[in-house]
């Protein structure tokens, strides 16, 4: 079939699969490098207690059937060495075949992660890297051109992604409308970088522009990549554009770097193809009809899009095949920041030696400048700032990383910058209190070098032993 297959967009697919590549690698490193005090046997919520009560059938996973964590990390580490070498174009060294099962086996290593990782995986951005790798497993290799359906499917899953975030936010919090949400945004998002205070700082009628400028690139433009080249193009660069902007103001795990990966599926980069067979029947046959599933699946996201009571960042299948996307609905006007200490005195008083615990991304010294840490995802850093929303969102792991500070233990304490506790010498109490967190202006940054001011707001958790009772509010 002539019309199959799309033989200009053969760099756009190298584009496309050497950028999904890199984003694989970072989210396998990121597990590897964090389970054990998440979800591992003596995580905060530990996979096999998770597996004990929850079927394969909801949650499809290679740990459903065995779980140690030495074949977790096995498999996170399996996952980076594919990853890695589809970086590196070893699957275009392999015949078609064996390039898509090499493809498959990031997929479902990942989906075997996500499927268990519970509170700590529930990010949209993890379905939409699932759903992104499986169908980047039909796109083929050097054998073929790029397949014209599945280039399709990828602009669909962009468009999703795009006009969902939009409707959401026209949808959501009223400052959206009014044009306002920026000048607060910068500020409380989940986890700053170093950029965010003076994103915070621009002029109003800047923050006006910025989200003016959201809604027509998440609305409007969305809809032009389903039109002509170079139409199609070019809406696509200005949704790269757009995401870089995002990249530079925040840290938001490789939601950004994603989106940017499937945008650049759809740009039609200006170079002569190189020379591709036709396409086997085994390859045209499957395709189409992985894609006429794929429609099929599609029908409860986008009637989940259209809906007056749309929801984020939903899946509607075990596989995360098709799922629904958006973010900030609402936008907070106040931070506020969880501040755990500890202290080694027998006896806790609230005058006493309380030292505070130093986390890698989340503010916590006020003078400490932000870094960059997105594409990589500091999965603790982003739930506490949850957790300062509200108690309700860390009751089933707040406690147990109470305990484990009490402990002193060590695969918990990799996951924080600094411990105020040499390893032999754990905290006898900890304590956690609420603060009012806001940016400097210029002149009190000039004046004391601090990006924060913090205020003390409420107790969060009172000062707690392991010898009683772990209270949580």
């Amino acid at each position: 079939m002539e019309w199959f297959t799309a033989p200009d967009y053969w760099l756009s697919r190298l584009v496309f699969q050497k950028a999904l590549a890199a984003v694989y690698l970072v989210a396998f490193l990121t597990a590897a490098l964090q389970f054990r005090a998440l979800i591992g046997e003596r995580g905060m919520l530990p996979v096999p207690r998770f597996v004990a009560r929850v079927p394969f059938r909801r949650a499809p996973s290679l740990f459903q059937w065995r779980y140690s964590d030495r074949f977790f990390a096995g498999c996170a580490w399996a996952g980076c060495a594919v990853a890695a070498a589809l970086l590196a174009g070893v699957d275009g060294l392999v015949p078609l075949w064996a390039a898509m099962l090499l493809w498959l086996v990031p997929w479902a290593l990942y989906l075997s992660v996500v499927n268990v990782g519970q509170t700590w995986y529930a990010f949209g951005w993890e379905s939409l890297l699932l759903e992104t790798g499986f169908l980047a497993v039909f796109l083929g290799n050097d054998e073929v051109a790029p397949p014209v359906v599945v280039l399709f499917l990828l602009r669909w899953l962009l468009f999703r992604v795009e006009f969902g975030a939009g409707l959401i936010k026209l949808r959501g919090d009223e400052c959206w409308r009014k044009l306002t949400c920026l000048e607060h945004h910068h500020e409380t998002q989940p986890m700053p970088g170093p950029l965010s205070w003076f994103f915070h700082r621009l002029p109003r009628p800047l923050h006006r522009a910025e989200a003016a400028a959201n809604h027509v690139t998440q609305l409007v433009v969305p809809f032009l990549l389903f039109t002509p080249q170079p139409i199609a193009s070019a809406a696509a660069a200005l949704m790269i554009v757009t995401q870089v902007w995002l990249v530079l103001s925040g840290n938001f795990s490789w939601l950004n770097w994603i989106t940017i990966v499937l945008a650049c599926s759809a740009v039609e980069f200006p170079a002569g193809p190189p020379a591709t067979g036709t396409a086997p029947l085994w390859y045209e046959v499957l395709v189409l009809a992985v894609s006429a599933l794929l429609l099929a699946l599609s029908y409860r996201p986008a009637a989940n899009m259209l809906s007056r009571r749309q929801v984020m960042n939903r899946s509607f299948d075990p596989l995360h095949l098709v799922n629904t996307y958006g973010a900030f609905g609402s936008v907070s006007r106040v931070r506020h920041e969880v501040v755990i200490e500890g202290t080694a005195d027998e006896v806790p008083r609230e005058d006493g030696d309380w030292r505070e615990y130093a986390f890698r991304g989340k503010p916590g010294d006020p003078r400490r400048w932000p870094r960059q840490f997105a594409p990589y995802h500091l999965r603790l850093d982003w739930m506490m700032w949850f957790a300062a929303l509200s108690p309700a969102y860390s009751g089933s792991w707040f406690g147990a990383l109470v305990e484990r500070l009490l402990e002193n233990d060590r695969d918990t304490l990799k996951l924080l910058r600094r411990s105020p506790f040499p390893p032999d010498a754990p905290p006898r109490h900890i304590r956690a209190r609420l603060f009012r967190y806001r940016y400097t202006t210029w002149r009190e940054l000039r004046e004391t070098g601090a990006c924060w001011q913090r205020e003390y707001v409420r107790e969060y958790l009172p000062p707690t032993r392991l010898a009683g009772p772990v209270h949580r509010r």
